[in-house]
């Protein structure tokens, strides 16, 4: 939420607690009561004048707000905030009443119910009108925009803006309406730093936030024992918010705002910022249809992304036919790529391509000087001999292209054979990009003696030329490469053979022969290792069975299960014709589906899976087959105590990373522990480069492991 400052690490602001600030905004109250008695233990703003009580701490909710909320409040759930509908106190003044349950305690909301401006069936058919419009747009930009328009018809605010944040989370303005003289900032991009990691993790939770007035001085949480701990505020509207996202505003000459979160697959996709440049009040009614709106809108942008990835793949299949109806009608290689490379230039959407054949070089558009082409064909070919290369920054991992940059700034490789060089080369023209950023996100905050942290304060309009880039290639075109380096090899397996067959019809059957062998030669060895792991595996079964310690037996049962994830990998890469990618989705649920089975009959019912299909690398697939081993293994130990209960494990796809999701319903997050299993699923985690998080999963632990789908470096992006 500011630039980094001089000799200040830039993760301080993201470990600022802004989920228990201890106080809240001025417009509201709130009381938090005991879950177990139900008696107030802290309270904010004036409860004791505005509700008419003298005094509050141990109070009853019956008291407070009646038998029939205090029900209510029992039967709360750990879902989030629920809207309670109005309430009017002792003195007459009408609240609308919203509680949630955190940790121990139940925490009630109380804003002034404004007037009812609109009946319930107006307001419905609204949000219908809305929802209808987003449909109707045509493509992800339209969409946008026609969400700024709606939303700000809804809100009232001077300024909406849709922001989409970046791989690199950085932001950008892909959307805006504002009111007529209002400065904009549609197409600005925002440093990452504006927003913490924290405070991103805070949108998915909760997804609508409201600052009425930036000016507001923060209402203390008061305890009824000082000594209590702070309550989690994550779920409150009325959360007092960092005083450098208020002074952040202020810089802007913001006075008000709201910011309302786009979740797209539990992923924040962008916000709804909101700004207003005097106080504004919005209602809880028009918070709840904003929040419902953008659910649609997230929704609306998953179809659209979805829609535009189909219809790119599409195009690319049809390439892909046409060039391996080329190969299968041309009398060589060589003619075909001839024939073919402007249409395959043109698909892929590169400004120049080249073709690398035995000695050859063939060109198509602009290219660098053919010399450049042999030297970078040369540093490309190792690269890309196993899956597709690509880059959209070719000078800053390829220095000796900075003379060529012009030409090939981007640049997308396969190797089809390294024995006869046959490499392809697409190249994409440096796009020289003038970034317009909402002030200069690399200019530093000078910090003197004594003063504190601040945000930066100036949004002026900065320009920054990017040079030394192109347009980068997207996931469906790096996909294309993949299938075209297939029919490449393809192709020259079936010439060699045709060769073959012709030279040395002779010798057919000793070559069959030959194939025979070999082939007896891999089944053998593939059986063999088989044999060592099943030996393994039933020596480990017989120690478990003859092992007096529960301890030791549940430690060789869990080093059997790590055995059969290894174990199951290689008997599918000896089942398959690709050996280099697994398909990760029929892995797990085989290696789901033996792990239960070595539970127990009475695990049958209990596991759920939902698995997106993935390709990824073979080697990857055994350390990640290990860690899902170690999650379900941890689940049955500590979330059920070795008795059956429910698991749900999903794998999912979020740009170029996947996730494994594994949540039990048990008893919640446990201390990880030290021992041998969480060592090596550790380390099973850095060698995929991956991150684990663990969660609440309301009841339960929600295990979730995020890592790229291709290895560092594969595609040089």
């Amino acid at each position: 939420m500011r630039d980094d400052p001089v000799g200040l690490d830039v993760s301080d602001c993201d470990r600022e607690p802004i989920h228990i600030p201890v106080s809240i905004q001025p417009h509201g109250m709130m009381i938090v009561f005991d879950a177990g008695t139900l008696g107030a233990t802290h309270a904010a703003g004036d409860v004791e004048g505005r509700l008419g009580f003298d005094s509050w701490p141990g109070r009853p909710a019956s008291d407070l707000f009646g038998a029939e909320l205090d029900a209510t409040f029992r039967d709360l759930g750990d879902a989030g905030p629920v809207g309670l509908g109005p309430v009017t106190s002792v003195g007459g003044e009408m609240f609308d009443v919203v509680a949630f349950r955190t940790g121990g305690s139940i925490v009630v909301e109380l804003e002034p119910a404004l007037p009812a401006e609109t009946r319930a069936s107006v307001v419905l058919e609204d949000l219908a009108a809305a929802g209808i419009a987003l449909e109707r747009t045509a493509g992800l930009r339209s969409l946008c925009e026609r969400a700024a328009v709606e939303f700000r018809r809804l809100t009232g605010y001077d300024r909406v803006m849709i922001y989409r944040f970046l791989d690199d989370d950085a932001g950008v303005v892909v959307a805006e309406d504002r009111t007529p003289g209002l400065d904009g900032f549609l197409n600005h991009h925002f440093p990452a730093s504006d927003i913490p990691k924290q405070a991103r993790a805070l949108y998915v939770r909760n997804r609508i936030r409201v600052i009425p007035d930036v000016t507001y001085r923060p209402v203390p949480l008061r305890a009824a024992d000082p000594a209590a701990e702070p309550v989690d505020l994550s779920d409150s509207a009325l959360r007092s918010v960092s005083p450098i996202h208020v002074q952040y505003l202020k810089n802007m000459g913001v006075a008000a705002s709201a910011s309302i979160s786009i979740v797209k697959d539990g992923v924040l996709w962008g916000l709804i910022a909101c700004h207003n440049l005097s106080p504004r009040v919005i209602s809880y009614d028009t918070r709840v249809v904003c929040r419902t709106l953008a659910g649609g809108l997230a929704r609306q942008v998953k179809a659209k992304e979805e829609a535009d990835s189909y219809r790119e793949r599409l195009r690319l299949r049809a390439m892909e036919d046409e060039a391996t109806a080329r190969l299968g009608r041309s009398p060589s290689i060589r003619e075909a790529l001839a024939a073919a490379l402007p249409d395959l230039q043109r698909t892929l959407g590169s400004d120049g391509a080249a073709v690398l054949i035995g000695r050859d070089v063939l060109t198509s558009g602009t290219c660098p000087p053919e010399a450049d082409i042999r030297r970078l064909a040369t540093w490309a070919a190792p690269q890309a001999a196993s899956q597709t290369f690509s880059t959209d920054m070719l000078p800053a991992l390829y220095p000796p292209a900075d003379p060529f940059a012009e030409a090939a700034s981007g640049l997308l490789a396969i190797t089809a054979s390294t024995e006869e060089p046959l490499v392809v080369l697409w190249f994409r023209a440096e796009q020289i990009r003038v970034v317009e950023w909402a002030g200069n996100p690399h200019k530093a905050v000078k910090m003197g003696p004594g003063e504190t942290l601040s945000p930066r304060a100036s949004f002026e309009a900065w320009s920054e030329t990017v040079r030394g880039q192109s347009r980068a290639w997207t996931l469906p075109e790096i996909e294309s490469g993949t299938r075209l380096r297939q029919i490449l090899m393809d192709a020259r397996s079936q010439k060699r053979l045709r060769e073959l067959n012709e030279k040395l019809a002779e010798t057919v059957a000793d070559k069959e022969l030959l194939l025979g062998r070999q082939e007896l030669l891999v089944k053998e060895v593939n059986h063999r290792v088989q044999n060592s792991l099943m030996l393994v595996a039933s020596f480990l079964r017989l120690q478990s069975r003859a092992a007096n310690d529960d301890a030791l037996r549940r430690n060789l049962d869990d080093a059997q299960r790590r055995i059969g994830a290894v174990a199951l990998v290689h008997r599918r890469l000896y089942r398959a014709d690709q050996v280099e990618t697994i398909d990760l989705s029929r892995y797990l649920d085989e290696l789901c589906a033996e792990t239960i089975s070595s539970l127990g009959p009475e695990w049958a019912d209990q596991v759920s899976v939902d698995l997106a299909p993935i390709s990824i690398d073979t080697d990857r697939a055994v350390p990640l087959g290990l860690v899902l081993t170690e999650l379900v293994i941890n689940a049955n130990k500590y979330a059920y105590g070795g008795a059956p209960g429910p698991i749900e494990i999903t794998l999912e796809q979020e740009r170029r990373n996947f996730r494994l999701i594994v949540a039990d319903r048990g008893r919640g997050k446990v201390e990880i522990g030290k021992g041998f299993g969480s060592r090596m699923m550790g380390a099973m985690v850095s060698q995929i480069a991956g991150e684990i998080e663990y969660g609440d999963n309301r009841p339960g632990l929600r295990a979730i492991l995020t890592a790229p789908i291709h290895a560092a470096g594969r595609t040089g992006t």
